[in-house]
């Protein structure tokens, strides 16, 4: 990006104001305090002003403008994401798609449904409801998460293991590019020769383009869903019964698992009616039809208590099912409860390494001094383990933020990676230099300059630079010397 002199906040409010209603281009710094984080509030930044477009050619005009100022946007949903990932720029402008709020289209026939990307997670799979269809990811925040945010994140959710991510579910994308231009990614399903671009936009973060329409595929609700809730009394057992059940052969709707600690605080929230006392419990969900539903739920009871589970419960109808997912669902808001601060982590590992990796994080919650609630989706090895922590404290963010990345670091050890759905945004800048090399990063910032040549897009986020890179990694290499020394010593 430029170093060149930006235009002034009045001037360019003045300019939007010539094409968006005046009310919704916001300059005061009260009005624009909500947009200074999103759900990562440990990160801020006020932005330059805040943009409220309706239509779509609004928005073209906003990046126009942006574009021949060379100023920072930063497309903004619903704001629940953890990453840090929608904190404004300093110089920018938060482009805010909070309007883009409309169920354009729901096809019943070809399963399909257009929507602006202010639609709501949840929304989608009310609207579809009345014709025995639902959208399959399911992040636990879908009653405020927004699609937009999703294809921006490629969320997942609790039903992901069988269903996919958001990319296996959107059939194209209209994005509209850094100079204001209006492009479709993918088609109605249809294959489309040459490179995937959808599911390059898919989890971009932002860096590639606005989105303002998504298609996505909806599928029939299944006749019948059951969960068995089964309890262990350690996480390591719960963590080899994940492998357990997949290697019999069983492919589970949604595979949940939560320590002791989010047992405890989801039980207390929802009355779910959890084993207190387990040290571990996994959710398996299996739908399907009435015949197969049944003799998969009757060797997942068999197969969890071979493998060490001191409780087995079936829900027996679909209200205890609702019940059964509330207490998951709402495990994040429920930490809450126990601490007056947590830190949202999110690492994916092979379901191979779940005990170890596990066990490890117990070892370094002590050597932290912190406690730690794990809630995650065990059946593909999404770990989103809660670090409790005091914000008041002085120096106890600063600790986290370390536990945190020594937890990352570990997922990429034992062949994982840094995010499964969170994305990168801010927080995880510094572990790229982990998982990735020069020579990878690079190829990250061409497909970046491609698509954003000036860098106005998000700024800051996602990929970063080779110097910052190879400055962290020296301070890394330091660090670990220092501690073999110490040690030694």
């Amino acid at each position: 990006m430029s170093d060149q002199p930006r235009v002034s906040q009045a001037q360019l409010a003045a300019e939007l104001r010539a094409f968006i209603d005046p009310d919704y281009v916001i300059t005061d710094n009260e009005t624009m305090k909500p947009y200074e984080c999103d759900g990562m509030s440990m990160y801020c930044e006020m932005p330059l002003l805040v943009v409220l477009p309706e239509t779509v050619a609004q928005v073209q005009q906003v990046m126009q403008v942006c574009h021949r100022y060379q100023v920072p946007v930063v497309a903004r949903g619903a704001g629940t994401g953890l990453s840090a990932g929608a904190m404004p720029h300093a110089d920018g402008v938060v482009l805010s798609l909070a309007k883009f709020n409309r169920i354009l289209e729901i096809d019943p026939l070809a399963r399909t449904a257009r929507l602006q990307p202010g639609v709501r997670n949840q929304a989608i799979s009310e609207a579809a409801a009345q014709y025995g269809l639902y959208y399959g990811p399911d992040p636990s925040s879908q009653i405020a998460c927004t699609i937009g945010g999703n294809v921006a994140e490629n969320s997942g959710g609790v039903h992901c293991l069988k269903y996919g991510l958001t990319v296996h579910n959107v059939l194209s994308v209209e994005l509209i590019t850094v100079e204001g231009e209006r492009v479709t990614l993918g088609s109605d399903g249809l294959d489309v020769c040459g490179m995937d671009l959808l599911a390059l936009a898919t989890g971009s973060e932002g860096l590639l383009g606005i989105v303002t329409e998504v298609q996505v595929r909806l599928l029939p609700v299944p006749e019948r869903a059951r969960v068995v809730l089964a309890g262990f009394d350690s996480v390591q057992k719960a963590g080899d019964a994940v492998g357990g059940i997949i290697a019999h052969g069983i492919i589970p709707g949604g595979l949940e698992m939560m320590d002791s600690h989010a047992i405890i605080a989801a039980d207390d929230f929802a009355g779910a009616g959890y084993p207190r006392e387990a040290k571990a419990l996994l959710l398996c969900e299996v739908d399907g039809t009435e015949e197969e539903v049944e003799e998969h739920i009757e060797q997942a009871e068999t197969l969890f208590r071979e493998l060490g589970a001191t409780s087995v419960r079936t829900s027996r109808s679909e209200q205890e099912r609702a019940l059964l997912w509330k207490g998951r669902k709402s495990a994040f808001p429920a930490v809450g409860r126990i601490s007056p601060d947590y830190y949202c982590m999110d690492g994916t590992i092979p379901r191979s390494q779940l005990a170890f990796v596990l066990t490890e994080m117990e070892r370094l919650s002590q050597e932290y001094d912190l406690r730690v609630a794990n809630v995650f989706h065990a059946g593909d090895g999404n770990l989103h383990p809660l670090i409790l922590f005091d914000a008041n404290v002085p120096g106890e963010f600063e600790r986290t933020e370390a536990f945190g990345s020594r937890i990352l670091q570990l997922c990429v050890e034992v062949g994982g990676c840094i995010t499964g759905e969170h994305g990168v945004g801010v927080e995880k800048i510094r572990q790229m230099a982990i998982q990735f090399n020069d020579l990878e990063l690079a190829q990250f910032h061409a497909v970046k300059a491609a698509f954003d040549p000036l860098g106005i897009l998000n700024p800051g986020k996602g990929v970063p630079t080779l110097r910052f890179c190879q400055e962290y990694r020296s301070l890394e290499h330091k660090c670990q010397q220092h501690a073999v020394e110490a040690d030694h010593d």
